[in-house]
This record gives C-alpha cells, sequence and structure tokens, in this order.
C-alpha cells in the first residue's frame, strides 16, 4: 500500500529517507487508528520525494479511511493535503485564520484554486510576521 513491493526483507539501513517514511506511514496505520498525528514527516525530505509521499498519504488515508491531523510550515502542503487549513497567529499563539479547502481530489498543484488558497495563507502570515516585528526604537506601535 505505501510503494515497497519488492523491499520487504531489506533492512533498515538499506533504504533511503523517502522509503524510511514510507515504513513509518505502514507502522503507523498497522494498528488501524482512526486518527493519525504527523508532526512535520516530509520537512527533512527532498522536493520531489516530499510530493510523491504527499500523494501516498493521501491514497493510503483514502485507502483505510483514516483522519489525519498534519502539522507543517509548508504553506504549499498544507493547501495540497489539507480539507482545512488551520494557521496559527503570532504572540501570543491562536487560530488566526482556518480556511476550508473545497477543492475536488486529484487537485492540481499549480491550478489557479489552489494558488489563490495559497496566496491568502500567505498574505495572513507575512501579516502576522509584521505584526511581531519590534518597532523600531521610539516608534509608535500601530496595530
Amino acid at each position: 500500500m505505501v510503494g515497497l513491493k519488492g523491499f520487504e526483507d531489506a533492512y533498515l539501513r538499506e533504504l533511503s529517507g523517502g522509503m524510511k517514511m514510507r515504513v513509518s506511514i505502514a507502522r503507523a496505520l498497522v494498528t488501524r487508528p482512526r486518527l493519525l498525528l504527523m508532526d512535520e514527516p516530509f520537512a527533512a525530505l527532498d522536493a520531489q520525494t516530499r510530493n510523491s509521499l504527499q500523494e501516498v498519504l493521501l491514497n493510503v488515508l483514502a485507502r483505510t479511511r483514516t483522519t489525519a491531523l498534519f502539522v507543517t510550515h509548508n504553506v504549499d502542503e498544507a493547501v495540497f493535503l489539507g480539507d482545512t487549513v488551520v494557521c496559527l497567529s503570532s504572540h501570543p499563539t491562536r487560530v488566526g485564520r482556518t480556511v476550508e479547502v473545497a477543492i475536488p481530489r486529484p487537485r492540481d498543484r499549480t491550478g489557479p484554486e489552489l494558488n489563490a488558497l495559497r496566496k491568502g495563507l500567505l498574505v495572513f502570515l507575512a501579516e502576522e510576521r509584521e505584526k511581531s516585528r519590534p518597532a523600531p526604537a521610539g516608534a509608535p506601535r500601530l496595530g
């Protein structure tokens, strides 16, 4: 299911980083959880492997009917994978914006709908960064 056919007898040291992540996904799903918690699982992977594993994850979650709570700092990843994207604000940390991704799957990573969502989230995050930036000495703080 995770694309490791032919590697059933391989040692972990013989697997690439992407293959190890596939093993991790399979290991997490073997107990058939209803909810899978994932904290930046693809952060250390190259872009091509990351994209491939995103597709694998979507297929596996659909087949197993498992829900995932996926934490990422990657806006592209969030809008591609998510049904709901929750952005946290700067100080104090709170839910700053929630966006429903009502784009049917399979999704086009470069399509105008995802790009519009991505842009909106990036604008929000830039505004949050600006709010948390310290004001120059003696300048009034706005906002």
